[in-house]
């Protein structure tokens, strides 16, 4: 019988301790302790090859960690269908000859559980979601022929067929003009009042102060933790990003190299 792991209500939705993960004996995370409250929106910033995407990997449950744990309402992330997990756009193979539709049920396969076809219900699911992100008259498309911003709601819609509590998304906002940019940002206000939460890696430390509730800043460590103003402090900064100081307009600012996340990288 296929079964999922129960929440465990009096736990924290997700709860990461002493987590450490390396490559080829070089550590990507070391010693990362943290946790979320439900529906909080949390930024992950860092320099490049920081860590953040190996963190989400960790958190989605599809990297496991070296030492450490990870928990998701006081148990492992491998059976939770809470998890909604938006990989960074190079990661996916646009040419794979699936429709919008057919990505946005996916999110309700663990629900199904294996052999079990979807039912009207699950059909109901998925063209709510294509109406909540604006995509019901593209759900018969090809994924490729979707623009950049229309690729990530399509996610979102997975995840929100699936239902998912917990929603990671790795560098949703990278290569998006700034209308597809404010949409996502949108979308993540209406999942905040539907008490999602919410953990997005990004490189742009505006977006992160002005849309987000707190801003976790990585460097393979915790560099920080907290609330943007307490985080985003040129103290902070100069040591996740080894950065330098330079005068800009009569101010002294962080000059720092974020273009992208280290997934991109290869």
């Amino acid at each position: 019988m296929y079964s999922h792991t129960h929440h465990q209500s009096d736990q924290p939705i997700l709860d990461v301790q002493h987590l450490t993960v390396r490559y080829n004996g070089r550590a990507a995370l070391e010693n990362v302790t943290f946790h979320l409250h439900v529906g909080e929106r949390v930024a992950i910033v860092g320099p490049n090859g920081a860590g953040k995407s190996t963190l989400i990997k960790v958190v989605a449950g599809v990297l496991p960690p070296t030492a450490g744990e990870v928990k998701i309402f006081g148990s492992t992330p491998g059976r939770h269908v809470c998890i909604g997990y938006i990989p960074q756009r190079s990661q996916v193979d646009w040419n794979f000859p699936v429709t919008v539709a057919d990505v946005v049920m996916m999110g309700r396969f663990a629900k199904l559980g294996p052999f079990n076809w979807p039912r009207a219900r699950d059909w109901d699911a998925v063209r709510r979601a294509l109406e909540t992100v604006d995509l019901a008259d593209l759900a018969s498309r090809q994924i490729g022929q979707l623009s950049g911003g229309q690729q990530q709601r399509m996610f979102i819609a997975r995840a929100l067929a699936q239902e998912a509590e917990l929603m990671l998304m790795d560098e949703p906002l990278t290569g998006l003009d700034t209308p597809s940019q404010e949409g996502i940002l949108d979308l993540l206000d209406r999942l905040k009042r539907e008490n999602v939460t919410v953990m997005v890696a990004t490189h742009d430390l505006d977006q992160a102060a002005s849309h987000f509730d707190r801003i976790m800043l990585l460097n393979h460590r915790l560099v920080a933790f907290g609330e943007p103003g307490s985080v985003l402090h040129t103290d902070n900064l100069l040591k996740a990003y080894g950065g330098r100081l330079k005068p800009v307009d009569g101010q002294t600012v962080l000059s720092v190299d974020s273009c992208c996340d280290e997934g991109e990288h290869g």
